[in-house]
């Protein structure tokens, strides 16, 4: 196992929340590259806006809007919290949802109710979620079965997050080899795997090793959102630490650019948008470059932390903004707005 005892993830678990809310640790230079493009207006849609339809599938399950609450937290009480409120609007809308990192609930079998949210969430597509790196630290398939067993899920992610384990105090910076690893785990294991950056993106190159290696899906969580590398430096137990969190603090590829060549070269493959996505136009632009769904993890971490309600609130928020873009575009589905070909890229 790696020597990081269960407290010290379970006190980084804190830290990234806090940090997450009260601290700038966004991108500053970088964005997420979707200001690049706008739709063209339809002044007369010739549609009932009552009967726009926003609902998709993912994974083989219905979602009835194509949101994912991406992978946030658990392992504290607070996170455990943020987890049973994200998952009851999950549930209410029939959304994705993610959780944050399982690793402390296999070091720490007591905290492992924090993330198991299949009670709050029965109809919900619900992805587990662990570090790629852990496979070179003594984890395999039997913690992979048990954090999947913990959520009920329905897909493993498999974060990848080299640049936060550099800046991270006693980060896990052994990448060698996982590829292969990753490759065993995906014939093993009879849910799908997803592949997800934490906010630096995954290139088309990238993505098809990936996908060679059998990854079932890929979250590009690309460039612009929340700096991983600014997070980290928050918690810099060192000089040398807080150095390397500012010089990369706007490291990676924007979201839209992931999302684009990753499509080109795999045309079917399912894709989930996310990093830097802040509302429903966001989320609609990402949908027409060629995502299937989009992940947001800041605005909902944020709306966690207050209420409930304000969780519930945010969500009729998105829900509107999707479909008034359908709407004010002329496309009555999902489907008709990917082919119309109504987002065009500012010249």
């Amino acid at each position: 196992m790696n020597p990081t005892t269960p407290a010290a993830t379970q006190s980084r678990k804190a830290d990234h929340i806090r940090i997450c809310l009260e601290e700038d640790v966004q991108f500053q230079q970088t964005t997420n590259g979707l200001e690049r493009y706008r739709f063209t207006h339809c002044c007369l849609p010739e549609l009932n806006l009552d009967e726009i339809d926003i609902s998709t599938t993912f994974l083989g399950k219905q979602l009835l809007a194509p949101m994912l609450i991406s992978s946030m937290t658990g392992g504290t009480e607070q996170a455990g919290i943020i987890n049973h409120r994200l998952a009851e609007v999950a549930q209410h809308y029939k959304i994705a949802m993610g959780v944050g990192s399982q690793r402390v609930a296999v070091e720490k079998p007591q905290v492992a109710d924090t993330f198991a949210v299949r009670k709050y969430a029965p109809d919900v597509l619900l992805f587990a979620n662990l570090g790629a790196v852990q496979l070179n630290y003594s984890y395999g398939l039997d913690q992979c079965l048990r954090i999947i067993d913990i959520l009920e899920a329905d897909a493993l992610i498999l974060h990848l997050n080299p640049l936060q384990e550099c800046i991270q105090p006693k980060g896990d910076k052994n990448f060698k080899g996982l590829l292969d690893k990753i490759s065993i785990l995906c014939c093993k294991l009879s849910v799908p795997v997803i592949a997800k950056e934490v906010g630096n993106g995954i290139s088309s190159a990238m993505a098809e090793k990936l996908i060679a290696a059998g990854v079932k899906a890929i979250d590009v969580a690309g460039a612009g959102g929340t700096s991983w590398a600014k997070v980290e430096s928050e918690r810099a137990e060192n000089s040398l630490q807080r150095r390397l969190g500012s010089t990369f603090a706007d490291w990676g590829l924007p979201t839209a650019e992931c999302i684009t060549s990753i499509r080109a070269i795999a045309p079917d493959v399912p894709l989930i948008a996310s990093g830097g996505l802040r509302h429903g136009l966001d989320i609609a632009k990402a949908l027409a470059l060629g995502a299937d769904i989009a992940g947001l993890a800041m605005p909902f971490l944020q709306a966690a932390a207050v209420s409930e309600a304000a969780v519930y609130d945010l969500a009729e928020v998105l829900l509107a903004e999707i479909t008034t873009v359908l709407f004010c575009t002329g496309n009555a589905t999902l489907e008709q707005l990917k082919c119309s070909k109504s987002l065009q890229e500012i010249k």
